[in-house]
């Protein structure tokens, strides 16, 4: 099965080092020095992983063969792809490859359906669960144990405890009457307090 692990993003330098946008959980297996990665655009690779070092935060990787800034600024969007056997499993249970999350059913605890997951985004904050409803309607559910708070793979589905309005817009509570309400609460108290001195 071949997985996105990675987006090359701009060169870094002038010896052929480019910034890369880290798709995976297990960059230390997926993107180490001598990995051979396919790549979409197919006609850019397969691309063999030279160096890699972490430069102010960011991944950066030289592919054998690339050597200068303009070598290296070709490749730029290009996604790298690993080959992985769909058995296995990562490292620490609590994680999951994006494949193995695909096509879940989304229920709730007492196990009303919600709907099915069809694509994960990943955000730099945190994963998004992107699940369609049976009405064909789409809703974003964010993937942190506070909401998720199972991954059943046996039975394919993950239980979530959304808060309210993250399912149904109908439920959420508007913030801004509430602040509102809190506003005037406090104006009053503050002018019960202007009127006793």
């Amino acid at each position: 099965m071949q997985l996105v692990v990675a987006r090359i993003g701009r060169a870094h330098g002038i010896k052929g080092e480019v910034t890369v946008e880290v798709r995976t959980d297990e960059p230390e297996l997926r993107l180490a020095p001598g990995a051979v990665l396919a790549t979409e655009p197919a006609g850019t690779g397969p691309l063999t992983i030279e160096t890699g070092r972490v430069h102010s935060g960011r991944l950066l990787l030289r592919f054998e063969g690339v050597r200068d800034r303009t070598a290296a600024e070709a490749l730029r969007n290009t996604l790298l792809i690993a080959e992985v056997d769909p058995a296995e499993l990562p490292e620490d249970p609590e994680e999951f490859y994006d494949h193995q999350l695909m096509d879940l059913d989304v229920v709730l605890a007492d196990g009303t359906e919600i709907g099915r997951i069809t694509e994960i985004t990943h955000l730099p904050s945190q994963d998004l669960f992107i699940v369609e409803r049976p009405d064909g309607s789409e809703v974003m559910i964010p993937f942190v144990e506070e909401i998720v708070t199972e991954i059943d793979l046996d039975e394919q589905r993950a239980v979530i405890d959304p808060p309210p309005g993250l399912i149904d817009a109908d439920q959420a509570v508007i913030a801004s009457a509430r602040d509102e309400a809190d506003d005037d609460a406090a104006s009053s108290e503050e002018s019960s307090l202007g009127e006793d001195r």
